[in-house]
């Protein structure tokens, strides 16, 4: 086998094989099959795409290029959850202390920030000492002993995934579903989990904009996840403006907590009780509707909040930020308010255009290699449908010396869109897809 042939076969619209997928990844992980080939393989792919067959065949040995973790000895159903990212999406935080305070184990692996979307890990680290790079012999018997453990992804896990998605950011080619869904789903396969619940997002915060392509991202996945044994279920949630109001590291972590203790807002609210509730039912503990409440009764009750301060403990974190967030986390000092040069209806948000903000304030990385500053953000004080006096504040700004904060005012000035009459009103939760 050669991988001109298989480049030339994909190009031409040919269907591929498990054989030669399963050529083109192992010979580019090991070095035997160059960029340059693997770039037009990519490009091929994209003008072509795979279908859900040959998407399945680039997950499997995707998955298979590196460590793929046993959770077995962990007891009781294991169920992840995955977003596909977007501005202020902090719900890895309330839904994995929520679930865990049912009893449900959460093994969860987590990225870090990259672009205008801020990652779970890069959120966690803002919490003084708290530890996101734990062995895997210690993530399992944290889950096993705490019921929770939230980590970086390991070195060894999905190499295939590291390499190719690099290469696909420097070719254009990063935006094709078939190559999305299988980078998505090789890593939570090869994490080990039995279940899984899909976020994807779609709007102006999120990586693909069209609900209709979002919808035919989930199914992909969970086609993928179903060839592969395992159940899972997916949600369709808006990100036509930002979730809840904190955009940021420390400050969303603040929201989180806040949530956890009852007062969070009712969009991150609505959006981590649906998440949590249909990983309660993956894991057979309740049925959807029932889980709900559940979920509800353990905020209520403070055993999310005391869920929470045991992983923040077990990771070598400094507990007192679940009781005083805004004197233990680091929050600029400095703050700069947006304000709207005219009175009405905010009636448009370019979410994409927050989060790159938040980004230039130093709340995200433009290159991996960046360092985030967990003090920066943004506090979105008006959202979608509210009235905004002329001059009244629309945004508060937590900037420091390294914040571009010029580009980030104007940034902010071409995001919101302010009318005489508002918009529709805003759902998070569009659809689930089971």
């Amino acid at each position: 086998m050669r991988a001109y042939d298989v480049i030339l076969k994909k190009r031409n619209g040919g269907k591929l094989s498990r054989e030669e997928i399963g050529f083109m990844v192992r010979g580019y992980v090991d070095g035997e099959i160059p960029d340059y080939q693997m770039a037009a393989f990519l490009m091929a792919i994209f003008f072509r795409h795979l279908d859900e067959e040959e998407t399945y065949y680039l997950t499997e040995a995707m998955m298979k290029s590196g460590e793929i973790l046993d959770l077995s000895e962990i007891p009781g159903k294991k169920v992840d959850k995955h977003s596909t990212g977007g501005v202020g999406d902090k719900t890895t935080l309330v839904v994995a202390p929520l679930v865990a305070s049912c009893g449900v184990p959460v093994a969860k692996m987590s990225g870090r920030a990259l672009g205008h979307t801020g990652g779970t890990i890069d959120k966690l680290e803002s919490i003084p000492g708290f530890r996101t790079e734990l062995s895997i012999d210690e993530f399992v018997e944290n889950v096993k002993r705490y019921g929770i453990a939230i980590v970086g992804q390991t070195g060894n896990l999905v190499p295939a995934d590291k390499k190719i998605y690099a290469l696909r950011d420097a070719t254009a080619t990063v935006d094709e579903l078939s190559l999305i869904a299988s980078s998505i789903m090789s890593k939570k396969l090869a994490a080990g989990s039995d279940a899984f619940v899909l976020d994807v997002k779609f709007g102006t915060g999120a990586f693909i904009k069209d609900i209709k392509e979002s919808r035919r991202l989930a199914n992909l996945m969970l086609n993928i996840a179903k060839r592969h044994g395992k159940k899972a279920v997916a949600v369709l949630s808006n990100m036509n403006q930002p979730l809840g109001h904190f955009v940021g590291n420390s400050l969303e972590v603040i929201e989180a907590i806040e949530t956890l203790k009852g007062n969070g807002p009712k969009d991150l609210e609505e959006l981590s009780i649906t998440l949590g509730a249909l990983m309660l039912e993956l894991a057979g503990d309740s049925k959807f509707e029932e889980g709900k409440k559940i979920l509800k009764r353990k905020i209520e009750t403070g055993e999310a909040l005391e869920k929470f301060r045991v992983l923040v403990k077990a990771q070598g974190g400094d507990e007192r930020v679940v009781d005083e967030p805004w004197k233990f986390l680091p929050v600029s000092k400095r703050v700069e308010e947006f304000k709207s040069e005219k009175e009405g209806y905010v009636s448009f948000i370019d979410t994409e255009k927050v989060g790159t903000a938040s980004m230039l304030l130093g709340a995200g990385r433009k290159k991996k290699e960046d360092k985030i500053d967990p003090g920066a953000g943004i506090v979105v004080e008006k959202k979608l449908g509210d009235f905004v006096g002329k001059g009244e504040t629309i945004a508060k700004l937590y900037v420091s010396e390294k914040s571009d904060l010029e580009n980030a005012m104007k940034l902010l000035k071409e995001a919101y869109v302010v009318s005489n009459t508002p918009p529709e009103p805003f759902r998070v939760v569009e659809e689930v897809i089971r």
